[in-house]
């Protein structure tokens, strides 16, 4: 027997609905099951992206740096940063230099003496807004020849109309089917007794996907050795 020859299976929002309604113990029958149903999946994950990081919402970005500017906007769907450098002589095969660019905190950059002086930047401060997040970068660039490279963690996007497909790793797929069945249960009082059973069924999927869902590095171990005599 032949197997299919595909990896392309993908879950629209109405399936995904269905399958949660399904397992919360009911079929999903009108209008307004679809849309109790979407506004659950949207409270969910921003759960999620409280529980930490989705490696998949993880995307890089530039920024040119200007003389004289120390504030720069993120994207609006910037939840925060992970990591970030200041890039020096961009494209230049024979001096380009990437260096470290540390974050620190509000204190510590209200607590700067003079926030316009000028230099290389090796301090920044994210100012984490609810529309519209900034950067701001200490000491005030001195020239435009300096990039802000950095890594982001960016919000899952919305449910969006039942034709379209989930934002996440297909690794999700059952934990988001199995937390939606939970969301849709209890808002139904007489699905209340199912509760239990699919508040574990939820937790177990996330864990799974959650622990699949991270950053894999290898591990060197170097052994001791111990001298006699």
């Amino acid at each position: 027997m032949t197997t299919s020859g595909t990896t392309a299976f993908n879950m629209d929002f109405t399936e995904i609905a269905e399958e949660a309604w399904e397992r919360a113990g009911r079929e999903m029958r009108s209008g307004y099951d679809l849309r109790t149903a979407r506004r659950s999946m949207n409270l969910m994950t921003i759960e999620w992206q409280n529980r930490g990081i989705n490696m998949w919402t993880i995307d890089s970005g530039t920024i040119n740096l200007v003389k004289g500017t120390s504030q720069y906007t993120l994207p609006a769907d910037t939840i925060d940063l992970m990591e970030h450098q200041i890039r020096t002589n961009s494209g230049n095969t024979s001096s380009q230099s990437d260096l470290t660019i540390s974050r620190i905190s509000v204190s510590t950059y209200a607590s700067i003496p003079n926030k316009l002086s000028e230099g290389r930047p090796i301090q920044l401060y994210v100012e984490r807004l609810r529309d519209e997040p900034h950067v701001n970068v200490w000491p005030v660039p001195n020239n435009n020849n300096y990039v802000l490279y950095y890594w982001r963690m960016r919000r899952v996007q919305d449910a969006g109309a039942g034709t379209q497909t989930a934002d996440m790793n297909f690794r999700f797929f059952p934990c988001l089917v199995a937390g939606l069945a939970y969301y849709i249960a209890m808002k139904v009082p007489e699905l209340v007794d199912r509760l239990p059973m699919l508040k574990a069924v939820y937790d177990e999927q996330y864990t799974l996907a959650g622990g699949e869902d991270r950053e894999k590095t290898s591990e060197r171990f170097t052994p001791r050795i111990s001298r006699i005599g």
